[in-house]
């Protein structure tokens, strides 16, 4: 009789009770503090991207004073792609309190000339920072002693 009434007893579910923070992995010195130019984000991503043998795409958080507030690794990929997504990107915008973000990643055979994968997901990751209100100001390109800033090349 005690199984019976067991069987009828209202299920409950658990929902969990979570956090969600930010965990400082490190820390690089950089020249100027305010991003005024390509220049400026490309000496700073150069260091943080250097000496590294697969795409790496990046984010860098800028506060009000486009002033860097975080830099993070979104994917790390394989020798010439990286697989990116709008979710990973502005995650860590959110949690940084960004105003705005630059994107940027490396290219590991030193040509700066952006795929059309690039193209693609610079437009698709504007698009959705214009959304949330956090804006996209570059993407950079790092390459061999050379860079490309789609800013830069879009008003040429």
């Amino acid at each position: 009789m005690k199984e019976h009434r067991a069987e009828h007893r209202k299920r409950v579910d658990i929902v969990k009770i979570k956090s969600v923070e930010m965990v400082k992995e490190g820390a690089i010195l950089y020249p100027v503090r305010k991003i005024s130019s390509p220049q400026d984000c490309e000496k700073l991503l150069r260091d943080y991207l250097d000496n590294t043998d697969r795409e790496e795409f990046i984010v860098l958080a800028l506060d009000t004073k486009n002033q860097p507030i975080a830099i993070h690794t979104v994917s790390i990929g394989t020798l010439n792609s990286s697989l990116v997504h709008p979710r990973e990107v502005y995650k860590m915008a959110i949690l940084s309190n960004a105003a705005s973000i630059i994107l940027s990643h490396n290219h590991p055979s030193g040509d700066t000339k952006p795929s059309q994968e690039d193209i693609s997901i610079t437009k698709r990751l504007s698009e959705c920072g214009d959304i949330i209100g956090i804006k996209v100001l570059d993407h950079v390109i790092i390459g061999d002693n050379k860079y490309l800033s789609f800013k830069d090349s879009l008003e040429r």
